[in-house]
């Protein structure tokens, strides 16, 4: 069930109102593409905290004067979201830098100069996930797995 700025998950209401209001609109949007509310909810929270941290201030102030998302909101539907939700997660070095991404996607949730820093979010992104995630080394060679699915 969709959510706005007065009508949200519990496990919302703790956040900065701001961070609240971006998870909100990409909760609404992973519910469009499909994800179940217990699977939506931590990632929105997650990837919401994700952008505060990393938006300027520019960005937060256009954000905070945007629209609230609303319960009918539309979204654009991603075709391949039910997949990349059950799909596993590795990590891999690719560009010059550690990647993020999930088996199937067309292009990396985040990118990392350190290996630690891409394990530890992969992570997050597996348990969230409840998949495996698969670690690489440099060379493309499968270092080790972890079975989050469980």
């Amino acid at each position: 069930m969709p959510w706005n700025m007065n009508d949200y998950p519990v496990s919302m209401k703790n956040l900065d109102p701001l961070i609240r209001k971006k998870a909100v609109d990409i909760g609404n949007a992973l519910l469009h593409d499909g994800y179940p509310d217990d699977r939506a909810i931590p990632i929105a929270i997650s990837q919401a905290e994700k952008w505060y941290n990393a938006a300027s201030t520019e960005e937060k102030k256009d954000f905070q004067k945007a629209k609230a998302p609303q319960k009918e909101d539309t979204h654009t539907r991603n075709k391949n979201a039910k997949k990349l939700l059950t799909a596993d997660v590795k990590v891999q070095y690719n560009d010059s830098k550690w990647q993020v991404i999930s088996e199937g996607a067309s292009q990396a949730s985040d990118a990392f100069d350190t290996k630690e820093a891409a394990v530890t979010r992969a992570k997050e992104i597996a348990k969230n996930k409840a998949v495996a995630l698969n670690i690489y080394k440099q060379d493309g060679q499968l270092q080790e797995t972890y079975d989050y699915s469980n």
